[in-house]
């Protein structure tokens, strides 16, 4: 089998440094695809070292043509830009994805909103919004500190995963797996054999990776 010309973005949103399972996982995910994958490119965005500015109002008006900003709000404006363009040219897109009080932390979303962009990964038309980021890839990192599956009594308060898996199906990407590893707050026990548990699955990855690009 040849070697393919992808691009893998790898991106980890938690605070916690060394002791985040979100970081654990995407860690591992990301090993099995390279190795998967031979000479594939990984591109590294941690936002928790190097965060992207929340949008404000004068990085709105920086986005307008021929705007006259400040030099700072030029970088910041510039960072985001490279933040979509990293994403525009990658195949597989691994995201460490925490949950932070029922949704993702702030970090994250400020990267969506430099990706979620009407005329480059999103379109309105007469028959409402088209998605224009279709073909990607992407496996995200889970992490939560309770329990918030299907069938949990805290399943509505999940606005993680749903934000994620609607996000994405908005810019036209259906193609998301999530490797979870929840209840990580209930009990050193648990904590341990559900982060266990989701490494488990996670070589599971790369033969579907093959799969999918061969077909």
């Amino acid at each position: 089998m040849g070697v393919f010309a992808m691009k893998l973005l790898h991106i980890d949103s938690s605070i916690l440094g060394q002791a985040s399972a979100s970081r654990a996982l995407s860690s591992a995910i990301v090993k099995v695809l390279t190795d998967a994958v031979p000479g594939i490119e990984v591109i590294r965005r941690d936002l928790d070292a190097e965060p992207l500015p929340h949008l404000d109002s004068r990085l709105l008006a920086a986005a307008a043509p021929n705007a006259a900003v400040d030099d700072v709000t030029r970088a910041a404006a510039q960072r985001g830009t490279h933040a979509l363009e990293d994403f525009l040219a990658a195949d597989i897109v691994v995201i460490g994805a925490p949950m932070y009080n029922f949704t993702i932390p702030s970090q994250l979303k400020a990267w969506f909103d430099r990706i979620l962009i009407a005329g480059k990964t999103f379109r309105y038309t007469e028959k409402g919004p088209e998605g224009l980021a279709r073909g990607k890839r992407v496996v995200i990192a889970s992490s939560r500190g309770g329990a918030y599956g299907p069938e949990s009594p805290a399943a509505p308060f999940d606005f993680q995963e749903t934000y994620l898996r609607t996000a994405f199906g908005f810019i036209g990407i259906d193609n998301i797996e999530f490797v979870r590893a929840e209840g990580l707050a209930m009990g050193l026990e648990q904590r341990d054999a559900s982060i266990k548990a989701a490494l488990d699955l996670v070589p599971k990855l790369g033969p579907a990776l093959i799969y999918a690009k061969a077909a």
